[in-house]
């Protein structure tokens, strides 16, 4: 008997291990978060599969997604960056993750960590939601939307809607596995 996944996970292997091991599993670590937050912003008008292929030497090239060291990258590292067909070579999300680095020190400075910062947007616990299909689970919430502002207020690049709703998703903020999937009542039991 095979097990029912997410619509979305479809046949490719990295797909599914994404989908089986991490996708929609609480996260509190700040770095993880961060790390998140920018690839979903990588992913802008891209399909996830390219940068879960990627995802690897993101983290190399972006120094394990440290804020404190990228916070640092001046022009000189952007043009490097900016030369590796590793990662999405656009100046401008390139240049996102520098801007949203120290947008994050800043909330550090301020809150403590990322982390409590990010969950206030779903009262500190996720939302389990009950999904048949994909097509009736949202592209946008309510709290996408007020993160969304928030941190465009902060100061963070490619944070819209939609991108802080999937990254919401995929840090176990919300849990949109269909109920006929395996992991929807596996994610449920661990928030």
């Amino acid at each position: 008997m095979s097990l029912h996944r997410c619509e979305w996970a479809g046949p490719d292997p990295l797909y599914i291990d994404y989908h089986d091991r991490e996708w929609g599993v609480p996260c509190y670590d700040d770095r993880h978060l961060f790390e998140m937050l920018n690839l979903e912003g990588a992913q802008a008008g891209l399909s996830w599969i390219t940068i879960l292929k990627k995802r690897d030497n993101y983290r190399r090239q972006f120094d394990g997604f440290n804020p404190d060291i990228i916070a640092r990258y001046g022009r000189r590292k952007v043009d490097i960056l900016l030369q590796d067909p590793g990662i999405i070579r656009n100046r401008l999300k390139v240049e996102a993750v520098i801007t949203n680095a120290r947008a994050c020190l800043a909330i550090l400075d301020e809150e403590g960590t990322f982390s409590d910062y990010l969950w206030q947007f779903v009262d500190g616990k996720p939302i389990n939601n009950h999904w048949k299909a994909m097509k009736e689970v949202p592209s946008t919430t309510k709290q996408s939307r007020t993160m969304s502002k928030a941190l465009k207020q902060r100061g963070f690049k490619f944070v819209g809607e939609t991108i802080c709703y999937a990254f919401m998703q995929a840090v176990g903020m919300v849990n949109d596995h269909t109920t006929r999937c395996f992991r929807h009542k596996e994610i449920r039991s661990c928030g």
